[in-house]
């Protein structure tokens, strides 16, 4: 794990991601809060794509709570077996969607704790669905940004919640509402796992790790 970095050079590495992508977007597709809360849930333990592909006409017969329950449990397993958990997910999807017709008039909360409380829905959902939906910002720490968190000192910390604070108290104001979104794309494309894409990282002449490759 590296220390923590300065707010100056936290700042510069920000100014660079901006300067890169200045309106960094989700890769999940969606279309309302809705299709967006259900696509996060799709995607633990799967790839983006894998979950834009499965949902691709799942969303155009159901893209409202009322028409996923009429859909039923086992057609969203139609649509979405090339997930993986795909039948616990679909068990969820229908639980949520019963949810949120009965306590919420159909409609998505816009809070964390009541994101939290439905099926299949953690933190890190939450997160994702107040910051792209909502434009709160909230930070979504996956496996991305916890591992370049770690790595650069950007947001060191020894679990999730742990980074998530990290985000808050150290990158800037102004950066916030992007900031997981430039991280992931970073994490996801450049500062990858076994080989950190070093040659071509921005941010290559402020990062402190020690294994850079050449």
């Amino acid at each position: 794990m590296a220390k923590q970095l300065d707010y100056h050079t936290i700042r510069t590495i920000f100014d660079r991601f901006h300067a890169s992508e200045p309106e960094p977007k989700g890769e999940l597709n969606h279309t309302n809060a809705y299709t967006l809360v259900v696509a996060v849930a799709l995607s633990a333990q799967a790839t983006d794509a894998g979950v834009n592909k499965a949902t691709e006409k799942l969303f155009q017969i159901a893209d409202t709570p009322e028409k996923m329950l009429a859909l039923g449990e086992e057609g969203v397993i139609e649509h979405i077996k090339t997930i993986g958990l795909f039948r616990n997910k679909a068990k969820n999807v229908i639980k949520m969607a019963q949810i949120l017709v009965d306590d919420y008039g159909g409609e998505v909360p816009n809070s964390r704790a009541a994101l939290e409380s439905l099926p299949g829905v953690g933190r890190k959902t939450a997160n994702v669905v107040l910051n792209m939906w909502w434009h709160y910002p909230a930070q979504a720490v996956d496996t991305h940004i916890f591992r370049i968190g770690n790595r650069t000192g950007i947001c060191p910390g020894k679990d999730v919640v742990a980074v998530e604070r990290a985000i808050e108290d150290n990158i800037p104001v102004d950066y916030q509402q992007h900031a997981h979104h430039w991280m992931i794309l970073h994490g996801r494309y450049i500062c990858v796992a076994r080989k950190p894409k070093c040659k071509a990282c921005i941010i290559n002449d402020l990062c402190p790790f020690e294994e850079k490759t050449t």
